[in-house]
């Protein structure tokens, strides 16, 4: 970024006449959250484009690069009320803490459009990039958005469902995922058992395809099975807790070791870790937790106590829940822990800690699936 500012190649303004003007290619990059009946809201997205009617030049191209359901790209264009500017659908696949790494390497780029020219001036801007560029109709680009995000919400809720066949069996989630996972139709990837799947994108995308299908006249029965179950894992790991506490915290010192929905991120936006959380308090347990992106705690969790420090969070705790994936958490020593600890017990939540070692240093430990 620096070196783009530097050669004047990149430049911020916060006056969309000036943003836009003179630009043969306009991104709109929108937030679409989720209303109350699961649908998104694209309330936002809706209400830049009048304004950039006003100020896009002549034969220039609106790109879409928010997540918006089938058919946003007709109602866009049909709220610009110009016949000269072309509206193409370019959805992004870029995972939080490696968006950048994601652009520069993507799986894929995808491009929807209708005017075959616009396509091909968007596909200009890829050119430098080694990936598969798949051209497709508008309504297909933006349907592959929300199919990707929901498979991949499925595939996870999947392998969190076989850890508790493997709990209850007596079976091993690591070497079952590690098995099937060599299967090339499955891949490895997100097969980690953990609290469940939360954030910015998976919760309202997968309600939106829900509504979207719903409003197709089709029942998504599958996906909603997805998001139950989803929920229910959350009910799961605080019940973990609970059960490692004799059956109840009310009263205890819970510790937690992540806050944000997954590493990487300061997000806290359908946190797995709050979610559980929440449920503990509500059972009468006092929480501590510290996650390395919490700088002075957080306003909107004022029941969490943020400590500066993992053994500081932990001191004087009957439990501690590890809700988050930070590698930080695995490189700590048991026994520094033990020490400050009232009770040594542990419930990984995301199967990062070395179970062995932390068993040998005197820790009742449970973890997910095994």
């Amino acid at each position: 970024m620096c070196s783009g500012l530097e050669k004047g190649l990149l430049t911020f303004s916060t006056d969309i006449q000036t943003g836009v003007a003179g630009s043969d290619i306009v991104f709109l990059c929108l937030p679409t959250p989720q209303s109350d009946d699961g649908s998104a809201d694209l309330s936002v997205v809706m209400s830049v484009v009048p304004m950039l009617s006003k100020y896009m030049k002549r034969d220039s191209i609106l790109v879409n690069k928010s997540t918006v359901p089938v058919g946003t790209a007709k109602l866009i264009s049909g709220l610009l009320g110009r016949s000269d500017i072309s509206v193409v659908s370019n959805p992004e696949f870029l995972r939080q803490g490696s968006a950048v790494r994601d652009f520069l390497n993507p799986a894929r780029v995808v491009i929807g459009g209708e005017n075959p020219l616009a396509i091909e001036q968007v596909a200009g801007l890829y050119q430098e990039i080694a990936a598969p560029l798949l051209r497709m109709k508008t309504e297909s680009a933006e349907a592959l958005k929300y199919a990707a995000n929901a498979f991949l919400a499925t595939k996870l809720t999947f392998i969190n469902a076989i850890a508790d066949i493997c709990e209850a069996v007596g079976a091993d989630i690591f070497d079952v995922a590690r098995g099937i996972g060599m299967d090339p139709r499955i891949g490895m990837d997100m097969l980690n058992a953990g609290p469940g799947w939360g954030g910015s994108c998976f919760p309202k995308d997968t309600r939106a395809l829900v509504r979207i299908a719903a409003d197709g006249g089709y029942d998504f029965a599958l996906l909603r099975g997805v998001i139950e179950t989803n929920d229910q894992h959350y009910v799961r790991i605080a019940e973990k807790v609970i059960s490692l506490c004799g059956g109840s915290v009310d009263g205890l010192r819970v510790a937690a070791w992540g806050l944000t929905f997954k590493a990487g991120t300061d997000d806290l936006r359908d946190s797995p870790a709050i979610k559980i959380l929440a449920m503990l308090r509500d059972a009468g347990a006092l929480i501590h937790a510290f996650d390395p992106t919490a700088r002075g705690g957080y306003s909107t969790y004022p029941w969490i106590s943020v400590a500066d420090d993992p053994l500081t969070a932990c001191a004087g705790a009957d439990v501690l829940a590890v809700l988050t994936e930070w590698p930080m958490f695995a490189d700590i020593d048991p026994s520094s822990l033990k020490a400050v600890m009232k009770s040594p017990r542990v419930v990984d939540g995301r199967n990062l800690l070395d179970r062995d070692s932390w068993k040998s240093a005197g820790f009742e430990y449970v973890g997910i699936g095994r």
